[in-house]
């Protein structure tokens, strides 16, 4: 790309609504750290502020003729998109329950240390109950008790059928039971 090369917000607006693919890289080269930015504000998380970024692109490609230059600038409606979009992404279930499972794979009980969560209740000796369970009934009572998670979103989080998910968390709730009876 030529990055002497500049353009008027008219011949932008102008290339846009034609969808020039010259055009569109040149937005994108030039506005996409400022985008970026704003994205990166909304959701304090670099690595989902780039995918949100390539997701805001798409919607100005996708959304062109929507624009109105009566209505306000060129950069103004692309930073509102970045905006919305970055809400909306933080909104989302899916991003909910991305930050309630994140830190699974590093919560101490499921690598046999003591857990945190563990600690106030320790004295009935229920994280030796739970190092007694598998790791995956382990990681499905954590996903289901510990962290909130509904059996829908522990299907899709852990990409498992629903079925799979009710009848494992069964299990896993009966082998406590068992444990604990003994």
């Amino acid at each position: 790309m030529d990055y002497h090369v500049t353009y008027t917000e008219a011949e932008l607006v102008q290339g846009l609504h034609a969808r020039d693919q010259k055009i569109f890289s040149f937005l994108y080269d030039h506005y996409s750290p400022a985008l970026y930015g704003v994205v990166v504000k909304v959701l304090n998380d670099h690595t989902q502020a780039i995918d949100v970024l390539q997701d805001v692109f798409l919607k100005i490609w996708r959304y062109a003729d929507q624009y109105n230059e009566d209505k306000g600038r060129l950069f103004t409606w692309m930073l509102n998109i970045a905006r919305n979009t970055a809400i909306d992404v933080l909104r989302s279930k899916a991003y909910k329950l991305e930050q309630k499972i994140q830190n699974i794979t590093d919560d101490v009980h499921l690598n046999g240390g003591p857990l945190t969560v563990y600690q106030s209740i320790d004295h009935l000796g229920f994280s030796k109950v739970l190092d007694k369970l598998t790791k995956e009934q382990r990681t499905l009572i954590d996903l289901a008790y510990y962290k909130g998670c509904t059996q829908e979103e522990i299907s899709r989080a852990l990409d498992i059928p629903l079925g799979t998910v009710k009848t494992r968390l069964r299990n896993a709730i009966i082998q406590l039971r068992n444990i604990l009876n003994k």
